[in-house]
């Protein structure tokens, strides 16, 4: 995870979060948040990631391409959500909106792939009960 700190960006990374249930990641998120802006972290829990996920939308961004943090694989860049006209089956509704960026490593991740994943993360933010009940 990317956290804003008094001394600049850290990334500590959580481990084996796939085996994690969603309370334990947010525990260890805040956890680790906490020690990243009290100046805290040990280079154990900066190193060792391989996907960072980072959200400038608390800062107010719109839209951003957000960069690999060497040697990792790939970085999700989360923006702020705005209210904005959609086309909803004919008409026109204004409706929640948050553009997501994934910059990923074509050498290690192909195209398809990439593009796969963000589908999946955006049918999951559309409808949260998908990701909760493993659909």
């Amino acid at each position: 995870i990317a956290v804003s700190a008094p001394k600049g960006l850290m990334v500590p990374v959580i481990r084996n979060a796939e085996s994690m249930s969603f309370d334990q990641i947010e525990k260890e998120i805040i956890r680790l948040a906490t020690k990243a802006r009290d100046g805290k972290l040990s280079i154990e829990e900066m190193t060792g990631g391989t996907f960072t996920i980072t959200n400038g939308g608390i800062f107010g961004s719109m839209l951003s391409t957000p960069i690999i943090n060497a040697p990792q694989s790939a970085i999700l860049g989360m923006h702020n959500i705005v209210q904005r006209p959609m086309a909803v089956n004919g008409e026109v509704k204004i409706l929640p909106i948050m553009y997501v960026a994934l910059s990923y490593d074509h050498r290690i991740i192909d195209g398809r792939e990439s593009v796969s994943f963000l589908v999946r993360v955006k049918e999951l933010l559309e409808d949260p009960t998908r990701l909760l009940l493993g659909v």
